[in-house]
């Protein structure tokens, strides 16, 4: 059996999540403890208690992933203190801190101070209202990327230029996010129904993973130029090239790309898949990668774990013969 980790990325956030693993695992209760701590607030208040329309914030809902995914993996390695590492771990977007951080390349501390960083930095990278993204379904990828260089290099019957637009998520098999400037997602999306492609306008505060995150880019460099990182204990699947990496060296660069390139989230997993990787745990809120996992590797068996429901669940996931007691 050959396993991977993979950690949500933002949109998955809840208020409440996590409450169950807080009452049952003193190691989940410490993360969330950390990560107060580390931002000197009380984050956790908020993830638990809310306001939604505060959490969903970019700048608070990103820390808040981070803790959510750090603390449902402490409780996993409480319960099952034999679990075995992953070939890979994988993050989307926001996620592949998360991965990072259970790799031990990152400290939980400087994962959610510089998540914090980035978050606001993206917020504040286009002025409301000028960027958008939209999803397009249905349509092949090399066909949606010409017609982005295509609208991003042309202009309207005014002569002016509709802006930049480009492919942001490669989610899954007829699933491709775009991002840009509103005018440019708008004419993408109407090129794309022409071709019987579905577009659908995604509720976002900016237009994340294209070039109008290049100031936010730049941000994070600086941030990350006061943080140390670890040679991760295994391999960490980067967003930008959905290549595995084991370079402490190169963590920095590969995080600070990823902000303005896209997310190859379709690559990686198939490139997991092909060596071999047959069982997938998605570790933190909800349950956005293990759906989008089965529509790129139909054979790949994935457990969402984020409750203390789905705890229970994991030994005899990964030991379907010994259940639990091969883990404990």
């Amino acid at each position: 059996m050959q396993v991977a980790w993979l950690f949500p990325g933002q949109g998955s956030q809840a208020v409440g999540m996590g409450r169950d693993l807080l009452d049952a695992s003193a190691a989940a209760r410490e993360v969330f403890q950390r990560a107060d701590e580390a931002l000197g607030e009380k984050l956790s208040r908020l993830i638990l208690e809310g306001p939604e329309e505060e959490l969903t914030l970019t700048a608070n809902a990103q820390p808040a992933l981070v803790t959510m995914s750090t603390a449902v993996l402490a409780a996993m390695r409480e319960r099952y203190p034999s679990l075995p590492s992953p070939r890979f771990a994988a993050g989307h977007s926001l996620g592949e801190y998360s991965a990072l951080v259970a790799a031990g390349a990152l400290t939980l501390e400087d994962a959610v101070r510089v998540v914090r960083t980035r978050g606001k930095a993206m917020q504040s990278a286009v002025a409301p209202g000028e960027g958008a993204m939209a999803a397009i379904m249905g349509l092949d990828a090399s066909r949606l990327e010409a017609i982005c260089r295509d609208v991003s290099g042309e202009k309207d019957d005014a002569g002016a230029a509709f802006g930049v637009v480009s492919c942001a998520n490669f989610n899954a098999p007829g699933q491709i996010v775009i991002a840009g400037t509103a005018r440019a997602v708008a004419r993408v999306s109407e090129l794309a129904n022409a071709e019987k492609a579905k577009a659908i306008p995604l509720k976002v505060s900016a237009p994340f993973h294209c070039a109008l995150m290049a100031p936010a880019a730049a941000a994070l460099r600086d941030a990350l130029e006061k943080v140390e990182v670890h040679a991760p204990a295994f391999p960490v699947v980067a967003n930008v090239d959905a290549r595995p990496n084991s370079d402490a060296g190169r963590v920095k660069d590969l995080l600070v790309r990823q902000v303005d390139g896209a997310v190859r989230w379709e690559q990686a997993i198939r490139l997991m898949h092909m060596e071999g990787i047959t069982h997938a745990l998605e570790i933190g809120a909800g349950k956005v990668l293990s759906g989008l996992g089965k529509r790129i590797a139909k054979d790949m068996k994935i457990l969402s774990v984020g409750t203390v429901e789905s705890l229970g669940a994991l030994g005899e996931f990964l030991e379907p013969t010994g259940a639990a007691a091969a883990l404990e």
